[in-house]
């Protein structure tokens, strides 16, 4: 496994919690404190400070420390990486679906020559 795969790892692994990937999308906008971040979850400060610990592990944040203040700031780098990841499968399946589409294509032409086959055969005309 090499690092960046292993960086991955951890990435995904802390965006597998939903309450993360919230504490994630609230620090989008301005780095915020530990308090006003947990105000919107129903969990204890402590509980709070876990995420951000798993959040801090992977390296989507950053804490400061400016006086009594903590700051957490997002460190958009290792979502990079993911989208880098996600882009070669994304590019398999367009071309799955170009494949399908091209398939669609030719069986749905099959189609329509063999129903102006069957027409002419029996007299009738088909649009």
């Amino acid at each position: 496994m090499t690092a960046t795969q292993d960086h991955l790892t951890m990435t995904f692994a802390a965006l597998a919690d939903p309450t993360r990937r919230a504490i994630l999308a609230r620090l989008i906008s301005q780095e915020t404190s530990v308090t006003d971040l947990a105000k919107p979850f129903d969990m204890s400060l402590p509980a709070v400070s876990k995420h951000l610990k798993v959040l801090e592990r992977a390296g989507l944040i950053e804490r400061g420390r400016e006086a009594q203040w903590r700051p957490c700031r997002l460190n958009a780098e290792p979502l990079r990486e993911v989208s880098d990841w996600v882009e070669h499968y994304r590019r398999f399946w367009e071309q799955s679906f170009d494949r399908l589409g091209f398939y669609l294509q030719d069986l749905q032409g099959k189609r329509k020559r063999d129903g102006r086959k069957k027409s002419a055969r029996t007299g009738s005309t088909t649009n």
